[in-house]
């Protein structure tokens, strides 16, 4: 039999043994990204202003990690903003972000989270169409997905994703969540466009 020097054994067993606590660091380090969700359902705010003549009016809805979302409409645009109160949502850059053509959002928000904290918010909105009437000479309204990012740090738009140009809009707004939100900065960088550009988000643009 081949006599094999003991410390010949022993070097592969302690970098065996390394790389695996290295492997155990890393996923330690890792950041895990999850999403939730909230309501902004008129029966899940609270109403501020209610509808005027001009068809303004003010919600305020319960949102993640002590945030509420604050939507603002007027002239039958909104507006979406965040913050840890209305007044403080109130004065963030996505409170001024709205759109030429008559819009709205759909009531779900989805929160983007890495490791239970919440970096930025997804939301469909509905963007009108005048160019592309219904049989009633109205607009019809094209999807797109907005990615809003969260303090600290301002508030504001950081990417846009067709609905409908798009196959996958959920998982694109995601992926800009998370790789954009955070190190986005609010009034330098400019809004991104995820994917194919459709009509949604050449309307939303213009």
């Amino acid at each position: 039999m081949k006599y094999v020097p003991r410390r010949l054994l022993i070097v592969p067993a302690a970098s065996t043994l390394l790389a695996a606590a290295f492997g155990l660091i890393s996923s330690a380090n890792a950041q895990t990204f999850s999403s939730s969700y909230t309501s902004t359902a008129p029966k899940d705010c609270r109403t501020i202003d209610k509808p005027g003549d001009n068809g303004s009016a003010t919600q305020v809805c319960p949102g993640k990690s002590g945030l509420v979302v604050l939507i603002s409409e007027d002239d039958l645009r909104e507006t979406v903003s965040v913050g840890p109160n209305r007044a403080a949502a109130a004065k963030e850059p996505a409170a001024e972000a709205w759109f030429a053509p008559f819009n709205s959002t759909a009531h779900t928000v989805e929160w983007r989270a890495a490791d239970g904290r919440p970096f930025a918010i997804i939301q469909r909105w509905l963007i009108a169409d005048n160019n592309d009437l219904d049989k009633t000479g109205s607009p019809i309204t094209k999807p797109m997905l907005a990615v809003t990012r969260l303090p600290p740090g301002p508030v504001c738009h950081v990417a846009y994703i067709d609905g409908q140009a798009n196959r996958n809009p959920n998982e694109l707004a995601r992926q800009a969540a998370d790789e954009f939100a955070r190190d986005f900065n609010c009034g330098k960088d400019e809004v991104k466009v995820i994917g194919e550009k459709g009509a949604a988000v050449s309307l939303a643009k213009r």
